[in-house]
């Protein structure tokens, strides 16, 4: 009769569904860059501390390293979006903390697109022979004039 095998871990950490790059997508999604920091031209990375209870909710935030002008705010509220899904602890209700760091960089600036060059144009102007020539009348010769535009 064989044992039954341990967990390596006594206590089981949270994880975000979806990993590393759900997180990122999450906050790439809902980071709104404070006006006060456009304003300033204000870039830099805030570091949160923020723990997770029982229910993979996020309860307490704090800014360990902020940069102000209303980031810190932001990436506050940015961390209070996680859902993290917590397995069972043997019955025991743990808290947990994690550190995460938010980028705050200024968007790029979009270049006004030149103006398409102007359309060169044709003009084509086609003159008809008279339908009956006289014999003894030279037969008037068809003209054509070409206007270029630049």
């Amino acid at each position: 009769m064989q044992k039954e095998k341990k967990d390596k871990h006594f206590i089981r950490k949270p994880h975000f569904e979806g990993g590393l790059n759900a997180m990122r997508k999450i906050i790439r999604e809902n980071l709104r860059y404070p006006e006060e920091a456009l304003n300033n031209k204000i870039e830099g990375t805030v570091v949160v501390k923020y723990a997770i209870d029982h229910l993979g909710k996020v309860t307490d935030a704090k800014v360990i390293a902020g940069i102000g002008h209303g980031c810190d705010e932001e990436a506050i509220r940015l961390v209070h979006l996680f859902q993290f899904q917590v397995p069972k602890n043997r019955g025991i209700r743990v808290r947990f903390h994690k550190d995460i760091h938010i980028h705050f960089r200024l968007p790029a600036k979009k270049e006004k697109p030149k103006p398409p060059p102007a359309p060169t144009a044709f003009t084509y102007t086609i003159t008809p022979e008279p339908a009956d020539p006289k014999p003894e009348e030279k037969p008037a010769a068809g003209g054509y004039t070409i206007t270029l535009n630049w």
